[in-house]
C-alpha cells in the first residue's frame, strides 16, 4: 500500500509532543516565584523526556517513526535561598527558598520547542501540498 502523506504520522507525533513540552514550560514560568506549593516547598522546575518508537509494519519492514513524551521530570538542582525576611515563607534568619526556574533558561527552551513544532507543521503542509500535487499528475 503506497502512503500519500508518508511522514505525517512522524510529524503529528512530534507536534503532540512538543506542544507538551510547551505546557511544561508555561507552567515553569508561571510557578519561578511559586514558594509554597500544595507539598509546603517551593515549586520545582519541569521537563518533558522524549523518546522515540519504531513500528514495524504488517510486511516485516520498518514502519513510520513515532515520537512521545515518556515522563515528565522534576528538576533536582536545589532552590536558591534570598534574604527576605518579611515574606510569609522566610525562615527564621530571613532566607526565602526560591524555585529552582531560570526565566532566561525557560525563554531558550521555548525558542526551541517553538522551532522544533514550526518544523514539524512545516513537514505536514509540505506532504500535503506533495499528495495534492500527485493526485492531480493522472489529470493531465
Amino acid at each position: 500500500m503506497i502512503s500519500l502523506l508518508p511522514g505525517v504520522g512522524a510529524s503529528a507525533s512530534a507536534l503532540n509532543a512538543e506542544r507538551t513540552r510547551l505546557e511544561l514550560i508555561s507552567q515553569n514560568i508561571a510557578n519561578a516565584n511559586t514558594t509554597r506549593g500544595l507539598d509546603g516547598k517551593p515549586y520545582q522546575r519541569q521537563s518533558a523526556v522524549f523518546e522515540s518508537i519504531l513500528h514495524q509494519a504488517a510486511d516485516g519492514s520498518l514502519g513510520t517513526p513515532e515520537m512521545r513524551v515518556a515522563g515528565i521530570l522534576k528538576d533536582q538542582r536545589p532552590s536558591q535561598l534570598i534574604f527576605n525576611p518579611g515574606h510569609p515563607d522566610a525562615n527564621a534568619q530571613g532566607m526565602v527558598a526560591m524555585p529552582n526556574v531560570s526565566i532566561h533558561e525557560e525563554m531558550a527552551d521555548m525558542i526551541i520547542a517553538s522551532r522544533a513544532y514550526e518544523a514539524n507543521l512545516s513537514v505536514i503542509k509540505n506532504s500535503r501540498m506533495l499528495a495534492l500535487q500527485a493526485l492531480t499528475i493522472g489529470k493531465r
